[in-house]
């Protein structure tokens, strides 16, 4: 058994690309979050192809690994990266920091930053905005609000101490992301119920279809882009990207917990359900050798998640905007919300919504919605 090295000893931040530091970079959360009862660890063969062999997303977006070292002890990790799709912000490009765990020492959060710092300015950055792992279409923020309870399936999982830590990095909050909790068996407001009924003449909810699962993931990927490409921080999916997140994700989930809005068959809105796998995941810590997968199958196929999370949703932009548009919205929420009530799922979270969406806000609070937990992303300039 390896001597800790004293707390006065020099931090070493090393790259982690392969051999024995990809293995603690993996690694490292474990002991990061030894004895915090809300943390889920995920899974370590998703983690690894997510960071490590993520070819849709290399495509377009360098990434750089390291970890931090105390003597021989890890201490704590962040990956860079700068993704050509990222449109500049003022003052020139914007470069990402994330995957950043760290034991709770000023010394060990300021090397990391410095080496993550110097790369990205190396490749142009102005300004880095984290923490993202890696894009701000896969999981994003670092949780402020709500550490007592597990996050849901995408969602992460934070020590308080990280937020003060950043901040001491020079960082300052540039957005915050909510998401909200609701009970799928709600009432609908009664005017929603109207506009609803009012629109079932010309709209036609269906469910996914998997016979042409090519041309719903692209109809999904069509509303999705054109839908939130005015929102902050937007970044495309490519379709190389999505097809990927697709077909993994549809693993995990039943044709009906997809459902398209369409006005004379063309798909104009989307909403996508995720069994909350760490529901299912909890105890696994991370592995699904040598039993794991069974449990995962089980618990999925017969047991089933008795939580949600409603990650992917849009409304194409040419509807937002008109007395459609929410009643669009609504029609695909209330589709879902219904097969998740016959599957027995007692909660679901909504989210992330970016705080000063006011529109999507007011129509999840209009359903009886409240906030479950708060992320927030951080910024400063190089």
């Amino acid at each position: 058994m390896a001597i800790p090295a004293p707390a006065s000893a020099p931090i070493d931040v090393r790259p982690a690309e392969s051999g024995r530091a990809a293995r603690d970079f993996l690694h490292l959360p474990e002991r990061i979050y030894a004895g915090d009862a809300a943390f889920v660890p995920p899974l370590l063969i998703e983690q690894k192809q997510r960071v490590y062999q993520n070819k849709p997303l290399f495509a377009h977006c360098e990434v750089a690994r390291w970890v931090a070292y105390r003597g021989a002890e890890p201490v704590g990790r962040i990956t860079a990266q700068m993704d050509r799709l990222q449109p500049e912000v003022e003052g020139g490009k914007l470069g990402y920091f994330g995957m950043l765990e760290a034991v709770d020492d000023a010394a060990v959060f300021a090397a990391l930053f410095e080496t993550a710092e110097t790369w990205l300015r190396a490749r142009g950055a102005a300004h880095v905005r984290g923490p993202y792992n890696l894009t701000i279409n896969e999981e994003i923020g670092l949780l402020v609000e709500n550490f007592d309870s597990p996050s849901y399936i995408m969602m992460g999982h934070a020590p308080r101490y990280y937020g003060p830590r950043i901040e001491q990095q020079g960082f300052a909050g540039v957005k915050d992301l909510l998401t909200y909790m609701v009970q799928p068996d709600f009432v609908a407001p009664p005017v929603m119920t109207k506009l609803a009924e009012r629109a079932s003449r010309k709209v036609t909810i269906r469910p996914f279809n998997r016979k042409d699962k090519a041309a719903d993931f692209a109809a999904m990927r069509d509303i999705f882009n054109d839908a939130w490409s005015d929102n902050w921080g937007f970044v495309p999916f490519t379709p190389e990207e999505f097809d990927e997140t697709a077909k993994a994700l549809t693993l995990l989930l039943p044709d009906d917990y997809i459902q398209f809005a369409e006005i004379e068959g063309r798909p104009v809105a989307f909403i996508t359900a995720f069994p909350n796998l760490n529901e299912m995941i909890h105890d696994l810590r991370g592995r699904l050798l040598p039993f794991g997968w069974a449990k995962l199958l089980w618990r999925l196929k017969v047991r089933g998640a008795k939580s949600t999370r409603v990650a992917l949703m849009g409304v194409r932009k040419e509807h937002q905007y008109s007395r459609l548009g929410p009643t669009l919205a609504f029609l695909v929420i209330d589709s879902v919300r219904k097969r998740m009530i016959k599957r027995g799922v007692t909660r679901v979270e909504m989210g992330w919504i970016l705080e000063d969406n006011d529109g999507m806000r007011h129509i999840i609070e209009e359903i009886g919605s409240t906030i479950h937990k708060r992320y927030r992303l951080y910024q400063k300039p190089l």
